[in-house]
């Protein structure tokens, strides 16, 4: 059988330098694991506009949708600011969005013992925090019609469309209830059928996927702005959070900063299941290109390399390797490093980009 394939794609800013840590990790697992990968590297956002005038070539597009899966670092930057919206850094990947149909975007929020102290959160109530957002990506409020900016009498108007068909429900409640069978069995489903007629259809919809495909995942349904204050109040009680794609946003950049790094959180979208039963899948870590600190080693590349092992996961069903992986990231924590974004009040020397990458390929190594 051939090796699954993954396309790189690491972009602009410190994407390039994350990266390089990541396909050090694929590098190690084709050695002492006998999981190879076949891996290309192409270009995106901003290094491709600079190359081909198109933050996404076609036949890199192409290529994604060939792959078994994506794996990309970061696009824009502030040399592309006065580029026309159309050939925007971020244009490119919104097209790999929307090509391949990721509809389902997993944004887990998981706070290591160790960094408990980083969150605007007292510690025992994030401490060991793991539970997963499960974003619609494709629909919604964003991409509704009408939508735009009109006059209207002697005023403008701003008008977005709140739109969700009932397979576009069905389809990503299915996504999360499939997940939460993998994890703690327990999905929220949140939106807000008190006041929006697509939250009412949102909350039908999730409980007839759920009464007729899933009874046995426990399945609650809350108000996404309920949802807002439990996530600071008690985040622990969630296992799998599923919601639309404007609460989706906002909930998951909530959950994000429980953690108390963006630096460490990775994040996965996919599409419908091909033949082999894989989905289409593009990971990436959710910090942006940072470039200001861009080529000066102090990137932390564990969100990307934690994205890593979400394909693992998800994409080739090596959740042990994927386990292995979280675990040596998890220990060289435990033992103190940390780079300039996880440095505390108590101060000390941050570790560089690659030196993060030794200490965790040296977890590996040991977990042989």
């Amino acid at each position: 059988m051939a090796n699954p394939s993954l396309l790189i794609l690491a972009g602009d800013g410190i994407g390039p330098e994350v990266m390089g840590q990541v396909t050090r990790i694929i590098d190690w697992f084709g050695a002492k694991r006998d999981l190879p990968f076949d891996v290309e590297h192409d270009l995106v956002g901003g290094a491709a506009y600079d190359k081909h005038g198109t933050p996404l070539h076609d036949d890199t597009m192409a290529r994604a949708l060939e792959v078994d899966a994506v794996l990309l670092g970061a696009v824009g930057g502030p040399k592309y600011d006065d580029l026309d919206f159309s050939v925007k850094p971020e244009r490119g990947l919104l097209r790999l969005r929307k090509e391949m149909d990721l509809f389902s975007n997993l944004r887990p929020a998981q706070c290591f013992d160790a960094l408990a102290d980083f969150s605007s959160l007292k510690p025992e109530l994030v401490a060991g925090l793991d539970i997963m957002i499960v974003r619609e990506l494709t629909s919604g409020v964003y991409f509704g019609e009408p939508r735009g900016i009109i006059e209207e009498g002697n005023e403008r108007v701003g008008i977005n469309t709140q739109r969700y068909t009932e397979s576009e429900i069905d389809r990503v409640a299915r996504s999360a209830f499939e997940l939460a069978r993998r994890r703690g069995n327990k999905v929220c489903s949140m939106e807000k059928a008190n006041v929006m007629e697509s939250g009412i259809l949102w909350r039908e919809v999730v409980q007839k996927v759920h009464d007729e495909d899933y009874p046995d995942v426990e399945l609650s349904h809350m108000y996404a702005d309920n949802g807002a204050m439990q996530l600071v109040r008690a985040p622990k009680q969630f296992d799998v959070i599923v919601t639309d794609n404007l609460f989706g946003d906002i909930l998951s950049d909530c959950a994000a900063m429980l953690t108390g790094s963006l630096g460490m959180l990775p994040s996965a979208s996919l599409g419908a299941p091909n033949d082999a039963g894989r989905p289409k899948a593009m990971y990436e870590p959710v910090h942006g290109s940072a470039p200001d600190i861009t080529g000066q080693g102090k990137a932390n590349p564990i969100a990307c390399i934690l994205s890593f092992a979400m394909a693992l996961r998800y994409s080739f069903d090596e959740g042990e390797e994927a386990t292995r992986l979280e675990k040596a990231v998890e220990k060289v924590l435990a033992d103190g490093a940390r780079t300039a974004d996880l440095m505390g009040p108590e101060g000390g020397t941050p570790i560089s980009t690659t030196e993060m990458g030794d200490l965790i390929l040296g977890a590996l190594d040991a977990s042989l």
